[in-house]
């Protein structure tokens, strides 16, 4: 069906200056894009000077464990509400591809964060088959990391040594078999259970197939605190500082193409460090290293009630814990990260706790401590107890404003959400209107240009993940595009929970978004999976 998109104030994905003309598309592909186009068509659809793009692109995306779904529609509704029409997700070592079909460690698959359970379509042990279930049976179109720690975890589970010789060049030929099929990169999850014991060596393997494919290596670092559990140093340079580090001397004497993702300061005595990185970064590429990083518009992050709790008094028994010695050695060592990495208990909002508590859900541990009449510390333990030490809390802050803003102007910035739908609790705010807020930024005279912002999340980000004929309003191109009012950007109150100022979206010439309504029958197959090879 041939469609005409008239009288739009068309931004190609260049960077340039927009300008106003009609589209007209077909199968898909845009055909001609030119003024007043007189060509017979099916439909006309005139948008009367409201602002066309193409579809965003969200480059930091878990998607891949939501489009296994059976009912994948409620995971995507919000990302499709914000403009976004494809994704490139298995960022942080978390793949849903990309470990040996036989593994025995099915269960050690997503790093605890996800996983294959509930009601899914089936399992995905490669990227083969996970873009054969993802083509034209997904709302948006998606490309797929392979994850370090999947493959790794597929073969040790979370054993904590190195692997063996034998368990290195298994891991190293799964990952390069799934890029072989299509996978975008390779994603490392440092942070997570088992990329945490990777050696210096295993990433320095596991980037040099990125470098021979010439694919991105996105990197979920070992800290992004001034603090962390990653290092055993407290005092001395920063931790956040020391895992990029880390990432220096694996990418050293290579043009790797490094993406480092979401570049957070958590804790507010980790602000200062964001020059230094930004020093670093710019090092590295003078080297010949192509990195870049990425940001969402959010000061807050979601992470787990556990992020002030050591391990050791997790494993203890109820009794253990009870003793005063327990809690006085827990109490130091709280208070002393507290203060070195620059948060207090009332940044640590709940999102969910577990059934019965849905009351908890919204306050910060500081609130409920007033409530309750309890010691912060108590209230948070009980927190922890409560949930089975498994809740989950959004917390700050990860960053400012003043520095989103910053990088916002920095031409190595790409944006992306991070976010994902839970089934319980708070949500995080970035699955609502992160990428609208960055239209807003630009609108409101804090962010970078109109051109350069839309560039940042469309042809910019297809370019850096090599989605073909994706990302560009161009003639040729696939007909993914995002309609949008600038007023209402401009004047619009943002996190209320819902997306604004988008109108219209458009998935390989699908109107599935159209004035707040989504086409649900027509979204269940107009998302195409995007093999990069």
């Amino acid at each position: 069906m041939k469609t005409i998109l008239k009288n739009g104030k068309i931004y190609d994905g260049t960077g340039t200056e927009p300008f106003i003309a009609d589209i007209l598309f077909e199968n898909g592909k845009i055909l001609k894009i030119a003024e007043n186009i007189t060509d017979q068509a099916d439909k006309e659809i005139d948008i009367n000077g409201k602002s066309v793009s193409s579809g965003f692109i969200d480059i930091h995306s878990h998607n891949d464990w939501f489009v296994i779904k059976k009912d994948f529609m409620p995971y995507f509704e919000p990302f499709i509400r914000q403009g976004i029409t494809s994704f490139v997700a298995g960022n942080c070592g978390l793949s849903t591809a990309g470990f040996n079909a036989d593994t025995k460690y099915l269960d050690k698959i997503g790093g605890g964060l996800f996983g294959y359970r509930g009601e899914i379509r089936g399992v995905y042990p490669d990227t083969t088959s996970l873009l054969k279930a993802i083509d034209e049976s997904s709302p948006c179109n998606m490309a797929v990391l392979v994850g370090h720690c999947t493959a790794r975890a597929g073969l040790t589970g979370y054993e904590s040594r190195h692997l063996t010789e034998e368990e290195e060049e298994k891991m190293l030929s799964i990952l390069e078999e799934n890029l072989k099929q299509g996978a975008a990169g390779i994603s490392f999850g440092l942070m997570y259970e088992p990329g945490l014991y990777a050696s210096l060596e295993e990433l320095k393997k596991v980037s040099d197939l990125c470098v021979k494919y010439d694919k991105i290596l996105t990197v979920h670092p070992r800290a992004e605190s001034k603090v962390s559990m990653g290092y055993k140093e407290i005092f001395g340079r920063s931790h956040l500082l020391r895992a990029f580090d880390e990432l220096k001397d694996m990418a050293k004497g290579t043009n790797l193409k490094l993406q480092y993702s979401h570049a957070i300061f958590v804790g507010r005595k980790s602000f200062k460090d964001k020059e230094e990185l930004m020093k670093m970064i710019d090092q590295m590429r003078s080297e010949g290293v192509r990195v870049q990083f990425d940001i969402y518009n959010e000061t807050k992050g979601v992470s787990v009630i556990t992020v002030a709790t050591p391990t050791w008094y997790q494993a203890m028994s109820e009794e253990e814990r009870k003793k005063p010695l327990t809690k006085l050695k827990l109490a130091a060592m709280i208070k002393a990260t507290s203060l070195l990495i620059g948060f207090t208990y009332d940044d640590i909002e709940v999102a969910y706790i577990g059934p019965g508590y849905e009351q908890y859900e919204g306050k910060t541990v500081h609130q409920l401590a007033k409530e309750h009449g309890l010691k912060d510390m108590d209230m948070y333990l009980e927190l922890c107890k409560d949930s089975n030490f498994a809740g989950r809390v959004n917390m700050g802050p990860y960053t400012t404003e003043e520095i989103i803003h910053d990088f916002e102007h920095n031409p190595l910035c790409l944006y992306m959400t991070d976010a994902w739908v839970e089934e319980h609790g708070i949500q995080n705010p970035a699955i609502y209107d992160c990428f609208p807020k960055f239209l807003q930024d630009s609108l409101n005279g804090v962010g970078d240009t109109m051109p350069q912002t839309i560039r940042r999340m469309t042809g910019a980000g297809a370019d850096r993940f090599m989605l073909k004929d994706r990302g560009y309003v161009k003639e040729g191109y696939y007909a993914d595009f995002t309609v949008f009012d600038e007023d209402e950007l401009k004047n619009t109150k943002p996190d209320q929970e819902k997306s604004f100022g988008i109108h219209k979206v458009f998935v390989n010439g699908n109107l599935i978004l159209d004035e707040g309504k989504i086409d649900e029958e027509l979204a269940q197959h107009s998302g195409m999976a995007m093999p990069v090879r």
